[in-house]
């Protein structure tokens, strides 16, 4: 945290505004077109983008995959793990 110029004994709150993250994880289980169809059926997202994501989840471990307010997010991680993906959310950023 920072001191403000105008205020010198009041704290800047750093990384309150920062959002959150939807982040899908790569597991054993599922197959990777099984993921892509519910990136796009969950999301609409577009085939190629969908593919993308599922590459980065399947090559690099992980993808996030939304950002917005916590509760959305939270709305999101439980959606996918009824989809029986492994989902968190997290602050973006971290």
């Amino acid at each position: 945290m920072t001191k403000t110029a105008a205020h010198p004994n009041v704290r800047e709150a750093v990384g309150f505004d920062r959002p959150w993250v939807t982040v899908v994880w790569d597991d054993p289980v599922n197959l990777m077109s099984y993921v892509s169809y519910v990136f796009r059926s969950y999301f609409g997202f577009p085939a190629d983008t969908a593919e993308q994501l599922m590459l980065q989840v399947h090559n690099n471990g992980r993808a996030v995959v939304a950002t917005g307010n916590r509760e959305e997010m939270e709305r999101h991680v439980q959606a996918l793990h009824g989809f029986g993906l492994l989902a968190t959310l997290d602050k973006a950023g971290e």
